[in-house]
């Protein structure tokens, strides 16, 4: 078999699970956190990079290299694996999310929708099979069904009927994926109403082979509403697959979603805010552009284990982003990325050990959503 899911321990105290997922690049353990490589990279960094910072499975998007290079060439390349140099399993979306992002230019029909490109204005069409054929070109491990995405300001009426329509193109998305080398997760939507968080679920679960995912949340919303949906979720997603919360990566977040029944996460935040200068620590966000930080000496975070904590100052990182050097995003990224692998294997380890809970206490002691 390509695909196998296995839970190897459950959390006496809080219920949250361990699993090994077997893909044909890989086996992941979970939970996990998943790099973003919006354009077949993670900005800056090399595969190289990744693996030191044990990455285990990266992310791609459909859209973006769907316009650029385009699914047909890197098909003929061999694969996204082989076009970008990655031996270990890799996710893409659909592309749902993005033609959301972009409403202002697309129509949506029960066949599809149009859309124009942002980096053109030319227009293009996704349907259910269109979003499977481009992402079958693609070949990674862990393809997305295409979605209706609705945010914040969505009446229940307006949600209901974007979820009937995922799911009917969930069930034309089914029915297009040939190939048994990559699994096709379902999407959960519903907005932010539990009746039809619940009802997506349940008409989504006959399609469910090896995941399930959910999306449309970490949109603008209230974090509370986030876990109040994940609340209303947990008790209904089926045990034998891993779940999959798209778009999620604050670091308060994962704790919170993992307790939740989360067991998979991706997000561009803490690449798009080390370029910025803001890197995520122990104690909560640091800004290392911050004055103070200027004859700072001491390292970012003394718990952390990565390449810039061991070898660079924050005078120095700081340094480096006030010039604008390019190795600066490089070791921020690098340190934002491994502070969430790391505290992934640090939520395993108390898994392990029934005292999530506890963890969950003592992460909260110390972290500050306060910038510094």
């Amino acid at each position: 078999m390509n695909f196998k899911y296995k839970v190897l321990k459950v959390c006496k105290q809080s219920g949250a699970r361990i699993g090994e997922f077997t893909t044909p690049h890989g086996v992941i353990e979970t939970p996990v956190f998943m790099p973003v490589g919006t354009q077949a990279t993670v900005k800056s960094l090399t595969p190289e990079d990744l693996k030191e910072l044990n990455a285990q499975i990266i992310l791609s998007n459909t859209y973006h290299l769907y316009l650029r290079p385009g699914d047909e060439l890197i098909k003929n390349a061999g694969g996204l694996h082989k076009f970008m140099n990655w031996d270990k399993p890799i996710l893409t979306d659909s592309g749902g999310f993005q033609v959301f992002s972009l409403s202002d230019f697309n129509k949506i029909t029960e066949k599809g929708v149009e859309f124009k490109s942002h980096l053109n204005g030319a227009k293009h069409f996704f349907s259910p099979e269109k979003a499977v054929q481009v992402q079958n070109n693609l070949g990674a491990d862990i393809i997305m069904a295409f979605d209706h995405c609705t945010g914040e300001n969505t009446t229940h009426k307006q949600a209901k009927e974007a979820l009937d329509l995922t799911i009917r193109w969930l069930d034309r998305c089914v029915k297009a994926h040939k190939r048994e080398d990559q699994a096709l997760f379902p999407i959960v939507q519903g907005n932010f109403f539990a009746d039809l968080r619940k009802e997506s679920l349940i008409k989504s679960l006959p399609y469910v082979k090896h995941g399930i995912a959910i999306g449309g949340l970490s949109v603008g919303e209230p974090t509370d509403v986030m876990y109040k949906m994940l609340d209303e979720l947990k008790p209904h997603l089926p045990q034998n697959v891993p779940h999959y919360l798209m778009g999620v990566g604050r670091p308060d977040n994962l704790v919170e979603c993992i307790i939740r029944g989360i067991d998979m996460f991706d997000c561009v935040l803490p690449t798009r805010i080390a370029r910025n200068g803001t890197t995520f620590t122990s104690v909560g966000k640091v800004v290392i552009k911050n004055a103070k930080h200027k004859q700072d000496f001491t390292t970012l975070d003394e718990n952390c284990d990565c390449y810039t904590c061991k070898n660079f100052t924050k005078a120095y990182l700081r340094h480096l982003m006030v010039t604008k050097e390019i190795l600066g995003a490089k070791l921020l990224s690098i340190h934002n990325l491994r502070f969430l692998t790391k505290l992934t294997e640090d939520i395993k380890k108390a898994i392990w050990e029934d005292r999530l809970l506890d963890f969950k206490d003592e992460f909260y002691l110390k972290y500050s959503s306060k910038n510094s």
